[in-house]
């Protein structure tokens, strides 16, 4: 079944969120200082170890919610299906098994669904952060699920 879509527009200010592994919060926190003046006047939302960091280290307002264990990328990825999420960095650690592995997956799953962009490593962080979109106002196209929330379900399926 192709899914048709819907746009919406994105403000020039973005609603970002930012999350990191363990193994991989100082190469967040390194990024957002250099990237400081970029991410300032946007919305930027953390899991919550995360955001305390980053809070501390930018001195600006950070949104923060769980802990990534806790239940902080399963907050991120609902606030993605909400609407409340524009744009998501997440360093992750492909090496490091963590016990939350499966939120983990459902939020890179929700980012996809939702057609987020998404940066899941510095190199990848650096070229969307400075791209020319970033502050202005852009219109992604959203997938319009209706088809597929309405859809039949067969008896014998």
């Amino acid at each position: 079944m192709k899914i048709p879509y819907t746009k919406t527009t994105l403000g020039k200010n973005k609603k970002i969120a930012l999350v990191a592994h363990d193994n991989k919060k100082s190469d967040l926190i390194e990024w957002a200082k250099f990237n400081k003046t970029l991410l300032a006047h946007h919305i930027i939302y953390a899991t919550g170890t995360t955001g305390g960091l980053l809070e501390k280290e930018l001195g600006i307002e950070i949104l923060k919610l769980q802990s990534g264990p806790l239940g902080g990328d399963q907050q991120i990825g609902s606030k993605i299906v909400e609407g409340d999420i524009d744009f998501l960095i997440f360093f992750w650690d492909p090496l490091e098994p963590v016990p939350h592995d499966p939120d983990v997956k459902a939020l890179l799953r929700m980012a996809v669904v939702w057609n987020i962009p998404m940066a899941c490593n510095r190199a990848s962080a650096d070229f969307l952060i400075s791209s020319p979109l970033m502050d202005e106002e852009y219109d992604r196209l959203v997938p319009d699920y209706d088809t597929y929330r309405n859809r039949l379900i067969e008896a014998n399926a």
